[in-house]
C-alpha cells in the first residue's frame, strides 16, 4: 500500500501498523486528528497533507523554508531553473502517460528538493516552536500587559471610589479603562499560550485554535476594541454637547440619557464580537484567536466592515470636535468649565486615530491584494498595535489630566479618615478591655483583702460589704467571696 486518501473523516488517530511503506498520505478534512503524527512511522513518505500545518513539523517544515502562498516555491538558482525545465518537459507528455506514472516520476524529481512535502505548510501565523515568533514581540507584549493592568486600575479606582461628584465624562472614563482592562486580559492570555508553549508550540496548536480558550480571548479581544471606540465616540460627542450649551452642572436627564447610550454601545460591540461565532468561528482560523485580514472571504469581509465602522466613529470624533474648536473664540476653551476633560477627550482622539491606522491599511490592502506587506509584519501589528491603545489610555489620564491627581488625593484623605476611624475604634475597645481589666485586678484585690479580714472580723457582714461596694463601682456582676479556712 503507498497511497492513502482517508480525507473528509472523523479520525481522531492514525494507525501506523502496516503502514511504513506509504508514500502518499492524505488526512485533510479530519478535523478531530490534532495529534502529531511522527515521521519514524513513515520513512518512505512524499508527499501527504494534513489537517493542520502543525503536524507538518514533525517532518521537517518550518515557517522559514516554506512560505504562505504556496508549498511549491524555490529559490532563485542554477538548480531551480533545471527543475523547472524538466517539469515543462514533463507537462508536455503527460497525456501519453498514465497520470499515477507521472506523479510518480514527478515527486521522485523532487526527492532531491525536498524529502516531504507537506501541506498546510507552516509559516508566522502557523508557527511550529513559538507562538509569538521573537524576542521583541514577546517583550513588548508583555510590557503592553502589565502597564494596561496597573494603570487602568488606578484610573478605574481613582474613577469610581473618589468620594468626588461623579460626572458623566469620568463616568465614561472609567468604563473606557475597564474594558482597557479586558483587552489586556486577552493579551495577556495570549501571552501566557506562548511561555506555556516556549519551543514546542506545533504540540498544542491544534488544541488551542479549535478549542473554547482560543474563541473566548478572541471574543474578549473584539469586544473591548470596539466598546472602547464606541464609548471614546461618545465621550466626544458629549463633550461637545456639554462645551455647546455650556451646562456648568449636569441634570438627571442628561445622566439618564448617557447611562441609555452607554448600555446601546456596549450591545453593539457584544453583537459585533458574537458575530464571528455564529458564522463559522473565525477566531479559531489562527493561533492568534483573531479574524485576519486574508485567507477567506467570509473573514476579509468582517475585517472589512469591522475597519468601515470604526472609521466612521473616528470620523464622527473629527467632526464634533472641529465644529466645537471652530465655534470657540480665541483663549475662550480655558475658561469654559472643565476644559481638560476637553483636552483630554481631544488627545485620546488623536492618539488612537493614529494608531488605528496601520490596521485599517493592513485590511484595504488585503483586500486590493497589495501583498508587498510581510506575515511577520501583520502578525506584529496584530499582537503589538492593536491592544497598545488599552496601554496609552490610562496613560495619558494618569500623566495629563489634572482631575486624576485631585481624585487620587481625595481618595487618599478618605484611605487615611478610614484608617483613623478604624484606629480610634480599635483604641476605645482597646480602652474597655483595659477598663474591664482593671476592674478585674481591683475585684482580685478585694479578694485578698477581705480573705484577710476574715481572720480577724468573725462576722460575715464585714466580708461582704467591702466587695460588694467595689464590684458596685466597677459595674461588674456580685460574687461571693469564699475566705479560705
Amino acid at each position: 500500500l503507498l497511497r492513502r486518501d482517508v480525507s473528509s473523516n472523523l479520525l481522531s488517530s492514525f494507525p501506523v501498523t502496516g503502514l511504513h511503506g506509504l508514500t502518499h498520505l492524505k488526512l485533510t478534512g479530519n478535523h478531530a486528528l490534532q495529534s502529531l503524527i511522527t515521521s519514524e512511522n513513515f520513512p518512505e513518505l512524499k508527499v501527504m497533507e494534513m489537517p493542520y500545518a502543525y503536524q507538518c513539523c514533525a517532518f521537517g517544515a518550518c515557517e522559514n523554508h516554506y512560505r504562505i502562498s504556496s508549498q511549491w516555491n524555490k529559490d532563485d538558482n542554477s538548480s531551480s531553473d533545471d527543475f523547472h525545465r524538466k517539469d515543462a518537459g514533463l507537462l508536455q507528455i503527460q497525456d501519453e502517460r498514465d497520470f499515477e506514472d507521472f506523479f510518480l516520476d514527478f515527486e521522485e524529481d523532487l526527492k532531491s528538493h525536498h524529502s516531504v512535502q507537506c501541506s498546510p505548510s507552516p509559516g508566522p501565523f502557523k508557527p511550529c516552536d513559538h507562538l509569538f515568533g521573537s524576542w521583541l514581540i514577546r517583550i513588548g507584549v508583555w510590557t503592553i500587559v502589565g502597564l494596561t493592568f496597573i494603570c487602568n486600575a488606578l484610573v478605574s479606582a481613582t474613577v469610581f471610589r473618589s468620594p468626588l461628584y461623579l460626572s458623566s465624562i469620568k463616568l465614561l472614563i472609567g468604563l473606557i479603562a475597564i474594558v482597557n482592562a479586558l483587552m489586556g486580559l486577552a493579551s495577556g492570555v495570549l501571552a501566557s499560550v506562548d511561555a506555556s508553549t516556549f519551543g514546542s508550540f506545533a504540540q498544542y496548536g491544534a488544541q488551542w485554535e479549535s478549542g473554547i480558550g482560543c474563541q473566548i480571548t478572541g471574543l474578549l479581544s473584539i469586544f473591548a476594541s470596539e466598546a472602547s471606540i464606541f464609548l471614546l465616540t461618545l465621550a466626544a460627542l458629549e463633550r461637545a454637547c456639554s462645551v455647546k450649551h455650556a451646562t456648568k452642572f449636569e441634570t438627571k436627564s442628561s445622566i439618564a440619557s448617557i447611562k441609555i447610550a452607554i448600555s446601546f454601545c456596549f450591545m453593539l460591540a457584544l453583537i459585533i464580537a458574537v458575530i464571528p461565532l455564529l458564522t463559522g468561528s473565525e477566531y479559531g482560523v489562527s493561533p492568534l484567536c483573531l479574524p485576519l485580514p486574508f485567507g477567506e472571504s467570509t473573514a476579509m469581509g468582517y475585517m472589512v466592515a469591522l475597519v468601515l465602522v470604526n472609521s466612521l466613529c473616528f470620523l464622527v470624533m473629527t467632526v464634533a470636535y472641529t465644529k466645537l474648536y471652530c465655534s470657540l473664540e480665541k483663549g475662550e476653551l480655558d475658561n469654559i468649565w472643565d476644559c481638560s476633560m476637553v483636552k483630554h477627550i481631544a488627545l485620546l482622539l488623536f492618539t488612537n486615530c493614529i494608531l488605528y491606522c496601520p490596521v485599517a491599511f493592513l485590511s484595504f490592502s488585503s483586500l486590493l491584494n497589495l501583498t508587498f506587506i510581510s506575515p511577520e509584519v501583520i502578525k506584529s501589528i496584530l499582537l503589538v498595535i492593536v491592544p497598545l491603545p488599552a496601554c496609552l489610555n490610562p496613560l495619558l489620564y494618569i500623566l495629563f489630566n489634572p482631575h486624576f491627581k485631585e481624585d487620587l488625593g481625595s481618595l487618599r484623605k478618605q484611605t487615611l479618615i478610614w484608617r483613623r476611624s478604624k484606629h480610634a475604634s480599635l483604641i476605645s475597645v482597646n480602652s474597655e478591655d483595659i477598663e474591664k481589666q482593671s476592674c478585674d485586678s481591683t475585684q482580685a484585690l478585694v479578694t485578698f483583702t477581705s480573705a484577710s479580714i476574715s481572720y480577724d472580723m468573725p462576722t460575715r457582714s464585714s466580708l461582704i460589704s467591702p466587695s460588694y461596694q467595689m464590684t458596685e463601682g466597677c459595674n461588674l456582676s456580685s460574687v461571693a467571696f469564699v475566705p479560705c479556712h
